[in-house]
Formats: structure tokens, sequence, C-alpha cells
């Protein structure tokens, strides 16, 4: 399986940053001093430390924990007919693509093309799959590295998200839909980590899928760097929404689910646990 993206310190650099929380406001608010700071920062935490974090973050301090001490990981999707995940380095990291298809028609949606769509065009020659829809969830470099080649090779129709747009692409607004034979995609504005990042709903395979970007990742999310609140905010209500059953299709880092993420997600399982 593939790594999570982000470790307990990623996870408490991005609140700090986020909530505009200092090192020594932080060991402040929480009685330590800032060397158990700094060691929480490098993700050398122990348990306590992170108890006395967690609530001055509003993080939660049981799946900060349950990180630290490896405790939890999604768990591992089946052979999943209808979707498939491809996973390349860009300037040595790792960022994710996928394939969206209906099994009965072959056609198929592509969600971002990562830093080379090799694998995707590869795979969909195997499976007789025709791509119809090139759907971007935002305009970082890494997620639309390889977009001529693979608009090229495909003729697919190129869809961005109006507030970030890219060259050939057509500018869509939230609640956009589109169909690609049974299945039904439906476009939401989770917008934070970047201007204008979209999530894309499918839904008419055996379980629901949300194709995220760098909204929302297993375990974390994506640094709020346009807007903190906004990005929290659109994870709860856009995303966590959905069924539990629902998979998430992250930009980094392994599948999940809505169902773990409610309960595992340090940013977001204080809210929904009873």
């Amino acid at each position: 399986m593939i790594e999570l993206e982000d470790n307990v310190g990623d996870i408490i650099g991005k609140a700090q940053r986020g909530l505009g929380i200092s090192d020594s406001e932080l060991a402040k608010k929480s009685g330590l001093n800032a060397e158990l700071v700094g060691n929480a920062r490098d993700g050398q935490a122990d348990e306590a430390t992170l108890r006395a974090i967690a609530p001055v973050l509003e993080l939660d301090a049981n799946a900060l924990v349950d990180l630290v001490q490896g405790k939890w990981k999604p768990d591992k999707l089946e052979k999943f007919d209808g979707v498939a995940q491809f996973n390349t380095s860009y300037g040595g990291m790792l960022v994710n693509a996928y394939l969206v298809w209906d099994p009965a028609t072959k056609h198929a949606a592509a969600f971002d093309t990562g830093a080379d769509s090799a694998s995707m065009l590869k795979l969909a020659t195997k499976e007789n799959l025709s791509i119809k829809l090139i759907l971007l969830t935002h305009a970082h470099s890494d997620h639309v590295a390889d977009l001529p080649r693979l608009r090229e090779e495909t003729g697919a129709e190129v869809f961005a998200p109006a507030r970030e747009p890219v060259p050939g692409a057509e500018k869509i607004d939230e609640g956009k839909r589109f169909h690609v034979g049974k299945i039904d995609i439906e476009a939401r504005l989770t917008w934070g980590h970047s201007p204008g990042g979209m999530t894309f709903v499918a839904t008419g395979l055996a379980r629901p899928i949300a194709i995220v970007g760098d909204s929302l990742f297993a375990g974390s999310m994506g640094g709020g760097t346009v807007s903190y609140k906004d990005a929290v905010r659109n994870n709860l209500e856009k995303i966590l929404t959905l069924p539990d059953e629902t998979i998430i299709c992250p930009g980094h880092g392994p599948m999940t689910s809505v169902g773990e993420e409610k309960k595992h997600n340090p940013f977001f399982a204080a809210k929904f646990r009873k």
C-alpha cells in the first residue's frame, strides 16, 4: 500500500500554520516547553505531548496518537472494477491520478494526469477503455504535468475549475455534471488548499467515489494555503457528508473512505465522535 502522505509532524505544522499559532504560543497554551513543541513538529512527540497539543490545534488527540503509534492505516481496497489509481513521481514527490469507467460501455473519465500518464494509457489499452473526459481537480503542476500527452493520445475533452484556468481546458463551476456510460459525476467546489479545488463525486458503480485532489488525504488534509478555514469547512460539508462507504481518491497517499476518515482523521474525527 502507498504510504500515508503526512506524518504527525506534518499534521501539527499544517494546523499551526492554518490557525496562525506560533511555537511559543502553542507551548504556552498547551503547558509544554519549547523543546517538546519542537519535537512534535519533527514528528517525535510522545502520547502525553500530543494530548496536550491536540485541543489547542483543534485536532483529535486519539487519532493523533493512533497515527504516531502506527495503529491505523486505511483498509486496503480490494480489486474494485471501474476504478484505478496511478502513482507517479514528480520531483521526488509521489502524486496520484485516476481512471473511473463504466465496465459495460468501457467509457472512462481520467482525473488529473500525475507526472506521467503512460501507465494510465497502458491500462486503457489493455481494458479497451475509451477515455472521454479529463477532469482536473486543480491546476498545481504535479497534477497536470502530462496533460498535453494525455489529451493528444485520447482526444478527450478537458475541464478545469473556473478559478484555476488551464490552457485548453473548458472552465467549470460547482454543480457541473458529467456522464460516462451509467456513471454520473458531480463537481463540488472544495477550495482552500488551492483557489478552485474541485472534488468530483462519481456514482453508478458498486460504491460512490470521490476524487478529491489535495482537499483531503488519508489521515490528513491538504495545506490550507489559500484559506485553512474554508478548506476545513469544505471537507466537512462537501466530502465527509457523503455516505460512509464512499471511496476517497486523494491526490497523494493511499485511497481511503469517508467512514474511516470520520473516525481516524485528526482534523475531523472529534467532530464525529459520539
